[in-house]
């Protein structure tokens, strides 16, 4: 994996834009950050999962992912090593980011496709 093909998977989901944020790109959707690049040095990307999520990825790929230091990492701000990171895994873990920053609404409406058992009826 290459700091451009992570911008490209990233570019490549719905309603998703380009910007700067601390000198580094990052990558927005619904006006929120969910990934970005170069952070900390170059060869290395941050996704923000759910704790539960980043337990997950962390637990199936130990060389691709570890939490970002402090309390972004303790709530769910999860580091890339590009270099051992697998198209497919990378992947998965930018959609959950994307979808974790996308208004419930709006995500409501995504899955839309998908039959959700209804509550109390």
């Amino acid at each position: 994996m290459t700091s451009e093909r992570f911008r490209r998977l990233a570019l490549s989901l719905p309603e998703t834009v380009e910007g700067s944020h601390m000198g580094h790109p990052d990558f927005r959707t619904a006006g929120k950050i969910f990934a970005t690049l170069r952070h900390p040095p170059e060869g290395w990307a941050m996704v923000k999962l759910t704790p539960e999520e980043q337990a997950a990825v962390i637990a199936a790929h130990p060389d691709v992912f570890e939490p970002a230091s402090g309390a972004w990492g303790r709530g769910g701000s999860t580091m890339v090593r590009l270099e051992h990171a697998p198209d497919d895994v990378v992947r998965k873990a930018l959609v959950s980011a994307h979808a974790g920053v996308i208004p419930a609404r709006r995500r409501a409406s995504a899955s839309a496709a998908t039959p959700r058992r209804r509550r109390g009826g």
